[in-house]
């Protein structure tokens, strides 16, 4: 908490413009749909790219849904892309949008019983 409002007052001269209240809001309507959380959380944890194929296979959708979902997620400008040969290699588009997936899917894990994983692994070291 002290971390955040350390942040608040760091920036509490930057006002968000409405463009950007508007944008982020859109973010976070790409993110409403659980297939598209984890095709963003697989990039994020991914040492290279994907291709939909790979996307596929660790998601367990089929490949014309996950092409569905990254052609919107490309629109949103979460992902790019990058040709090689016929196929066409998925990344994040930035590390904010994987830290956004890995922080949601952090802060859900708050919501289960226990100790979450993450602290569980922060208190071994």
């Amino acid at each position: 908490m002290a971390v955040v409002c350390h942040y608040m007052r760091m920036h509490a001269d930057s006002k968000p413009t409405e463009d950007q209240l508007s944008v982020a809001a859109g973010i976070f309507r790409l993110l409403a749909d659980p297939t598209r959380v984890g095709l963003l959380h697989a990039l994020a944890l991914s040492d290279h790219e994907l291709s939909v194929t790979a996307l596929a296979e660790i998601v367990g959708k089929r490949q014309t849904a996950v092409s569905q979902h990254l052609a919107k997620l490309r629109m949103g400008h979460l992902v790019t892309t990058r040709r090689e040969g016929n196929q066409v290699r998925y990344r994040l588009a930035n590390e904010h949008a994987g830290r956004l997936v890995l922080d949601a899917l952090r802060h859900a894990e708050h919501l289960g019983p226990g100790i979450p994983a993450h602290h569980q692994n922060a208190e071994d070291n």
